[in-house]
């Protein structure tokens, strides 16, 4: 069970990534989307979206931080270990909470808007179900953990995550660790077989093109050039 967790299981995720990836743009390139309920209900999203979409780069960002930064280079930039541990506890417990918000509202917004509800789909239900587990589950394992200087992931969980792209993974650090980080891995590794699926798919989609793309020009209708238009006819008319 150890091996295949911690040593084929996240192959197996990155396999289901990339191929839903591949599958949707291919054959399902108009269902690419976030299929936006704005048009029921705004007020309310406004305040949700942003919460939980700040709310999750926070927290993507310091697990990259965390699992990718080694503690060799915090320690020569002067960064104590109780610092990094006091940084990781607050910074990532506030994201954490700002996420949980967002994905809360969301869900409350979807229960008791009745179009909003029509519109949401099975995947997005399993969805929701996922993430908030995955979030739920880092905060608890984090503040469960909390005391002194904390769990120090980053002598476990963080070289088996760099080991994963040497595909030579490292099974054994993950024996220690803590069940709950366990748990939190785990579900983190579902969630990404079922980013494709869903409507979290839309993480990979960003408007490079507008980066290239030439300028618009934008001109009012000159007469001089385009000459008179033409006089309507029928109903078109108007005064008549």
């Amino acid at each position: 069970m150890s091996t295949f967790l911690w040593g084929a299981l996240p192959y197996l995720a990155l396999v289901l990534l990339v191929a839903g990836l591949f599958w949707r743009h291919r054959y399902d390139k108009f269902g690419w989307t976030t299929r936006s309920s704005q048009v029921y209900e705004s007020r309310l999203l406004n305040i949700a979206s942003p919460a939980f979409h700040y709310g999750i780069l926070f927290v993507l960002a310091g697990h990259l931080v965390g699992l990718f930064v080694p503690e060799s280079w915090t320690r020569t930039a002067g960064i104590s270990e109780h610092t990094y541990h006091l940084f990781s506890l607050y910074g990532g417990t506030a994201a954490g909470v700002l996420t949980v918000t967002g994905i809360l509202l969301l869900l409350y917004r979807r229960r008791t808007n009745a179009p909003v509800f029509r519109a949401t789909t099975v995947n997005d239900k399993l969805m929701y179900v996922v993430l908030l587990a995955a979030i739920v589950m880092g905060m608890v394992a984090k503040l469960t953990h909390a005391s002194g200087n904390g769990y120090n992931y980053r002598d476990s969980i963080a070289p088996w995550a760099r080991s994963l792209f040497t595909l030579q993974p490292k099974t054994e650090l993950m024996t220690g660790v803590p069940v709950l980080y366990q748990v939190h891995a785990v579900i983190g590794m579902t969630l990404i077989a079922l980013v494709p699926y869903t409507r979290l798919v839309h993480m990979f989609s960003a408007p490079v093109q507008y980066l290239f793309r030439p300028y618009v020009i934008y001109r009012s209708r000159d007469p001089r050039e385009l000459g008179p238009r033409p006089e309507r006819r029928g109903w078109e008319r108007t005064g008549s």
